[in-house]
């Protein structure tokens, strides 16, 4: 299931002002609520269609375990007579609908508004109220035995809908596991999913580092049209995998647009690149090490018409890269995912700079590195304690002075730290509904980027809601 419409919609900049002994002992008394209750079951769409219980494919909805990876792999089949859908009941229609209505607090500190006399000061912004997530419609399954399809028309909180996801799938080809082929607008088969994990804020509902871009300096912006390798993306995908699904590959050729429809930018093509090994390790469980890269381009200017920018006119195309290793481990009912990332933007992106113009003097083509530790502790079937926390430090600035001025930009300019806790209580899980109780507090600081003073800024959200599917 899709993940960045069910996020909060609240603004994600912000410290929040709670007592953090008072949101401690909240979390641990509804927790305590919580651990007991009725045996959770299924997924409503494939449920419906194998009749299988929700441990079959899920430690905790929608994170999957390995026989959920392998039935994602082989395309949504179990490889028996109900695969295809002429032998299945007419009734039956694979399609879920996902919500999650909540209340969240947002508190937004040292940001730029209006001050006297047309100055500019920094001031703390803290809202809250109940409120809706966007929506998704997630339908996918079989056309035919070894063709698989998905489609998820998704909708923002206003209701401006989207498709996050469309594409269609040959399975086996040749009659071998190792080659599937997948066409149109797909997650990528990232090294820890943002679209199936269980966080859910507007701070939280993401990976920082799978969307980090690096900018020259203080008040200024990137020509990256990159959104992250988190983000659905539209191309091509070869994937292959052992029966087991141990051993892993993929490999996409994506058209260089951040995975936006209509052609917007460039007529260049990006690579993305991942494999992985599972192995056992007696009684902790399956262990899982990998590797990936995703090698792009990117416009630096386009062409225009009255001073507007022509669509799909994208020039002076600049290289970028992300490369990185990870481990998921295994601890019983305990696992965590490490994720380490080193990533490099051109110059020209990163300075704002059009190719058909000089860099500007000292300018750099700035690096970073990044990782996270995602931990998840499952009680029973129904309830699960999760956190994560991210760094992200660059190593190399696009300049160490701003072009034309004396100041310095600081070596830690637009550093991360992230850090996010929560919990999902699974009341119910049948095979035509499901439903969570969802409470997360998730806190980030970004160093040096408040526009008026240059001073650390950070970003909080607290939300609690029931996710809901049917």
């Amino acid at each position: 299931m899709h993940f960045s419409t069910l996020r909060s919609p609240g603004t994600p900049i912000g410290l929040l002002v709670l007592n953090r002994n008072g949101i401690a002992w909240g979390l641990i008394a509804i927790a305590l609520l919580a651990i007991t209750s009725q045996p959770a079951q299924a997924i409503p769409a494939f449920a419906r269609k194998y009749g299988l219980p929700c441990s079959a494919c899920h430690e905790a909805w929608p994170k999957l375990n390995n026989f959920g990876q392998v039935f994602k792999d082989n395309g949504y089949q179990l490889e028996n007579d109900r695969d295809s859908p002429i032998f299945q009941n007419n009734a039956y229609f694979p399609i879920t609908i996902r919500m999650t209505p909540q209340w969240h607090l947002e508190h937004n500190q040292r940001q730029q508004v209006d001050g006297p006399l047309g100055t500019s000061i920094e001031q703390n912004i803290t809202t809250s109220g109940f409120d809706l997530s966007g929506i998704d419609i997630w339908t996918a399954g079989t056309l035919y035995k070894n063709i698989s399809f998905q489609v998820l028309p998704s909708a923002d909180s206003t209701g401006a809908f989207h498709f996050e996801s469309a594409w269609v799938r040959f399975d086996n080809l040749f009659g071998s596991s190792w080659l599937n082929l997948k066409f149109g607008k797909h997650e990528l088969d990232t090294p820890i999913s943002e679209k199936r994990f269980l966080f859910l804020t507007a701070n939280g509902g993401f990976f920082q580092l799978y969307h980090f871009t690096p900018v020259g300096g203080p008040g200024l912006s990137s020509l990256n049209q990159f959104g992250g390798i988190g983000d659905n993306q539209l191309g091509v995908e070869l994937m292959g995998h052992s029966k087991n699904s141990y051993t892993r590959y993929a490999v996409s050729v994506l058209s260089s647009n951040s995975g936006n429809v209509g052609l917007p930018t460039n007529q260049s093509y990006d690579l993305y690149l991942n494999g992985s090994q599972a192995f056992e390790a007696g009684r902790l469980g399956l262990q899982r090490v990998g590797a990936f890269a995703y090698v792009g381009r990117s416009p630096t200017y386009f062409l225009t018409d009255g001073g507007a920018a022509i669509p799909g006119t994208g020039r002076g195309d600049r290289s970028f890269y992300r490369v990185g290793a990870y481990g998921i481990w295994y601890l019983g009912k305990f696992d965590f995912s490490t994720l380490y990332m080193h990533g490099l933007d051109n110059a020209f992106l990163a300075t704002n700079t059009p190719a058909n113009t000089p860099l500007p003097l000292g300018s750099r083509s700035p690096t970073w590195n990044g990782g996270f530790i995602e931990t998840h502790f499952t009680v029973n079937p129904q309830f699960v304690l999760v956190n994560r926390y991210e760094a992200i430090r660059v190593s190399r600035q696009a300049f160490t002075v701003l072009p034309g001025t004396t100041t310095t930009v600081p070596s830690d300019f637009g550093d991360i730290d992230a850090f996010s806790v929560g919990y999902r209580w699974y009341p119910i899980m049948f095979s035509r509904a499901g439903l969570a109780w969802h409470q997360e507090y998730s806190y980030v600081r970004s160093r040096k980027t408040s526009l008026v003073n240059n001073l650390d800024q950070g970003n909080s959200s607290l939300l609690m809601g029931f996710d809901f599917d049917f």
